[in-house]
Formats: structure tokens, C-alpha cells, sequence
């Protein structure tokens, strides 16, 4: 027998299939006018409720977005800490009854009858909350990375495919493949721009982040102080540096073989074992030289920052999160344009994204399916760093190596 969500979300998707495409054009725009807005918005009904879990920094920000798309509602707000899903939750319009807190807050979520789950919070968990979704007949919107180990890796791989066999939507919010420049880069190559990829070149530079002394329990580690512990967040080749390495593995295609590495960490009375700068050189499997250098140190650096370089026989393309998009030379020569807005822009593209997939049945998920080529690689940059070692993919998938956390102590 079917049960009451999954004959609410057929009802869903029968009364918003014929005005889909409209709140997709106006999410994605950022000059759609008030009443254009306010005429979309009397257009869709029923909206789609989700619960927004982990209401931090980016939780809180992108909980505003997803209101300003005129088909989703906020019907619940989760995050560990009882005062932040109180306090944004109030600020979103969260009924107090709708407000989940603790480890297991989700899963209420889940139970008080959402159709999707918005994941923003710490990546070691998303596996389960994922997997929990999934199985309870929602849709999974989620930030990166979306596992930060193999064997999550491969299950995520499962939970997609699974998702697809019950009409679910699992999108990964990946926001560099949704700006024009860096597609147009991706279209000309796959036209031979190049003339044959010869090398790589690829960075990641961020600022100094949190990492305090881990008290009697890793709860004080949930306020951002997550991403100095590689067990909660992937260390800095998924936490960051995953921007440009899906993108390198999205214009290519390709995922990583074996890859050499080097990293350290150099900042004072560290607690987490993050890294704070390496260098790892990978080899694709057509031979092709990738050299990718990552740090998380205030130093001014002046070094790709989220960038790329993919260098042809010919020419040379350049791809990046922010700044300038171009290809040099060749009959394919692209002038490009600056990529400035993505962080926002991305994020509203893939918001009016699940929303069209889930209206218009689209349940292929390929941004999740995709996420396993680019993880991979991260998390084989990353091992080969950490150990100072050549390791190769199959070394590292035959390991299966898991992550541990202690959560004795924290709130069910």
C-alpha cells in the first residue's frame, strides 16, 4: 500500500508539471521583478516542503534561497544545537513544533512528513541522512563533499541508483558546472580545442579555519570547527579543493590512477589533523600529468585559487570558480568571460534544478553519479599526501579504508 508522502509527492508532481519551467526561469534569474515573482509564486501550488538540516553559517544562507524560490516551503529546520534550529528556525518561519535537534534531529524531520531533505551540515554524516531519505521516500538535496571516505563514496554510488529506482531526486550542489563560461569551456574541448590534453595544473587557497582543543565529547567541533578534523570533513582536498577537482574531472571525464603526493601541517598547537598545505601529481588514465597544489594558510599567496589550467598540444584552457574563463589559441580561441557570481548564482541555479527534476520526473541524478569520479580522486590525492606515497585508485577502492569519529556522549 502506498504510503500518505508517497501519494502526496504523485500529487505534487501532477498539479506543478505545467508551471515548472516558470519558477525555474525566475530562480535563476537576478533581475525577475517583485510582481513576477509574486505571479509565480500564485502559480505553484502545492509547494515542496523540505527540512533544511545543519542551519550554520551556509545552512542559514542558503535556507534564505530556497525561500526565494516560489515552490518550496521550509517545514522544518534541523541542526545539533537546540538554539541555532530555534533561532534560524524563527527567522524562517519554522513552526516551534518543527524544529529538530541532536544527532537524530533528521530523522523527525524526516517523520513530520517533509518531501526532501536539504543536507548543509557536517559530511560525515550525509551518508546516513541520505540513506534514511531515501528509504522513507524523500528527495535528497545536498552540499559537498557528499562522503569523505571510500566506502561512503560507494555508497552514495548506491543510495543514486536507488533514488533513481523510486523516482527520487539526489542532487549534489556543485555550482562551477552550472556557469556559461566554464560550460562553454567544456564544449569547445569536447570539440578538440586542445589539439590533445598534454597536462594539468590545479590549486585550492583558503584562509585560516577554527581548531580548538577537542573537549570531553567532539560537540564543540560542530560549530565549523568540523573541517579541521579529516573524519568529519574530508580534509582540505573534499572540504575546498572539491570545487576544482570535480571540475577538472568534469571537463575530462576521466578520474585518477595513482597519484603522488606530499602534505604538512604547519600551523601552531594544531588539534585537528588537517593539513595546511601539499602538492599532489596525478596521472590520468591516458597518461595525462595533473599537478594540484592545495593550502589553508592567511600568507597572501599568489596561486590558483579554485582554478585550472588544462594545457592542450595547442592551446590552453583556463577554468575557474571565480575570475576569468578562457581558451588561448587554436580555431576554438574563446575570449571568455569573468566568473564573479557562482557562489550565489550556482547555488540558485541548482535550487530551480531539483525543483525541475522532482516536478518533471527527472530522476537520473547525475550530479550524484558524477560526485564519485571527483571524490575519488580527492580522497586518493588526499591519502597520497597524508602518507607521502605513490598510490594507485585500485590500491585505494581495495583498501576501503573508513573514517572513524567518537560520538560518545553527543545528543541523540
Amino acid at each position: 500500500m502506498p504510503t500518505s508522502r508517497s501519494m502526496t509527492r504523485r500529487k505534487f508532481v501532477k498539479q506543478t508539471a505545467a508551471g515548472a519551467a516558470v519558477p525555474f526561469l525566475a530562480a535563476a534569474s537576478t533581475t525577475v521583478g517583485q510582481e513576477t515573482r509574486s505571479a509565480v509564486a500564485a502559480a505553484v501550488q502545492p509547494k515542496l516542503r523540505i527540512g533544511i538540516v545543519g542551519l550554520g553559517g551556509r545552512g542559514s544562507w542558503i535556507a534564505g534561497l530556497f525561500q526565494q524560490h516560489p515552490g518550496y516551503e521550509i517545514a522544518a529546520a534541523v541542526d545539533y544545537f537546540e538554539d541555532t534550529a530555534n533561532a534560524v528556525g524563527e527567522k524562517l518561519g519554522v513552526p516551534a513544533e518543527k524544529r529538530f535537534s541532536g544527532l537524530s534531529g533528521y530523522k523527525r524531520a524526516i517523520d513530520s512528513g517533509v518531501d526532501a531533505l536539504v543536507l548543509e551540515g557536517i559530511p560525515r554524516f550525509f551518508v546516513e541522512q541520505t540513506a534514511a531519505a531515501i528509504e522513507a521516500g524523500c528527495h535528497v538535496y545536498m552540499a559537498k563533499p557528499f562522503a569523505v571516505d571510500v566506502p561512503g563514496v560507494f555508497a552514495m554510488q548506491s543510495l543514486a541508483k536507488k533514488a533513481t529506482e523510486k523516482r527520487l531526486c539526489m542532487l549534489v550542489d556543485y555550482q562551477l558546472p552550472t556557469d556559461p563560461a566554464n560550460q562553454e569551456v567544456k564544449r569547445r574541448i569536447g570539440k578538440g580545442a586542445l589539439g590533445g590534453l598534454a597536462h594539468i595544473i590545479s590549486g585550492g587557497t583558503c584562509g585560516g579555519l577554527p581548531d580548538p582543543k577537542v573537549g570531553s565529547t567532539i560537540e564543540n567541533l560542530f560549530r565549523r570547527a568540523h573541517y579541521s578534523h579529516g573524519a568529519l570533513s574530508g580534509d582540505l582536498p573534499l572540504l575546498y579543493d572539491i570545487h576544482i577537482i570535480d571540475g577538472v574531472t568534469w571537463m575530462t571525464g576521466k578520474r585518477a590512477v595513482t597519484a603522488g603526493g606530499y602534505s604538512r601541517i604547519v600551523r601552531p598547537d594544531p588539534h585537528g589533523d588537517r593539513m595546511d598545505c601539499g602538492g599532489v601529481v596525478f596521472e590520468l588514465e591516458d597518461g595525462t600529468c595533473w599537478t594540484h597544489a592545495t593550502q589553508c594558510l592567511k600568507n597572501n599567496a599568489v596561486m590558483n585559487d579554485l582554478a585550472a589550467d588544462l594545457m592542450g598540444l595547442e592551446t590552453t584552457a583556463h577554468i575557474a570558480y571565480s575570475g576569468q574563463v578562457f581558451i588561448r589559441g587554436g580555431s576554438e580561441h574563446y575570449s571568455g568571460a569573468t566568473s564573479s557570481g557562482i557562489y550565489a548564482d550556482g547555488a540558485k541555479a541548482n535550487i530551480a534544478e531539483f525543483y525541475r527534476c522532482v516536478t518533471e520526473g527527472k530522476f537520473d541524478n547525475p550530479t550524484a553519479l558524477r560526485s564519485v569520479d571527483g571524490h575519488l580522486t580527492a580522497i586518493l590525492g588526499r591519502e597520497a599526501m597524508k602518507r607521502k606515497r605513490l598510490i594507485t585508485m585500485d590500491e585505494l577502492i581495495a583498501e576501503n579504508k573508513q573514517l572513524n569519529v567518537d560520538l560518545r556522549g553527543l545528543k541523540a
